[in-house]
């Protein structure tokens, strides 16, 4: 029961946030979600419905590095999502943080994107 407000109460914060934050083509919208075991974080294109850049602690490259979702491994993913998101030609983002709040992985993650080159 308990389990169930709190999805639902994650889904009003999702829902308020994107009535707010939309991407397009020159700033799209970065969106990051933290599961229990990796990160995920892409950048979408709202107008086109169109996913610009991608990355995940699944990715290739990333998984020998044995990321999982915490600080540590969110600051590496969002230098190495600064950089991927750099050489598609992306220079300013929105950020969306998913309905989750604004400290620790994604503050983290958001800090180091923003040293990687990304403008938000």
């Amino acid at each position: 029961m308990n389990t169930i407000r709190k999805s639902k109460l994650l889904q009003k914060r999702r829902w308020r946030i994107r009535k707010k934050v939309t991407g397009t083509a020159v700033r799209p919208r970065l969106c990051v979600k933290f599961s229990g075991k990796h990160i995920y974080a892409q950048a979408v294109d709202d107008e086109k419905g169109a996913t610009l850049a991608f990355l995940s602690s699944l990715d290739a490259d990333l998984r020998q590095k044995k990321l999982s979702a915490n600080v540590v491994s969110a600051k590496e993913l969002g230098t190495a999502f600064a950089v991927k998101a750099v050489a598609a030609g992306i220079g300013s983002v929105v950020f969306d943080r998913s309905g989750a709040r604004y400290h620790g992985k994604v503050k983290q993650f958001a800090d180091a994107a923003r040293e990687g080159g990304l403008k938000f």
